[in-house]
């Protein structure tokens, strides 16, 4: 019951669609890591068991790409299928 060497690791984002004019995506950035500064988010965040980390949406999209290729390689790995 496991995929050997596998680590679980989940991570939680702001997505929107493509066509977002740059100006709106900073602005949602600003606030959202504004919010997940404040010792009240925090707390209840990690309360939740949850890290918060406010970055960038470049550091962001590039975290998300790098977790959708490993998992991609230990779904093949690991040969498992969709049913």
């Amino acid at each position: 019951s496991g995929v050997s060497g596998y680590e679980s690791v989940g991570i939680y984002g702001v997505f929107t669609t493509a066509k977002t004019p740059d100006p709106i995506i900073r602005r949602l950035n600003r606030e959202i890591v504004r919010i997940l500064s404040t010792e009240e988010a925090k707390k209840r965040l990690l309360d939740s068991g949850l890290e918060p980390v406010g970055s960038s949406p470049e550091q962001f999209a590039a975290k998300f790409k790098s977790e959708r290729l490993r998992m991609a390689k230990v779904i093949k790995d690991a040969g498992i299928r969709l049913e």
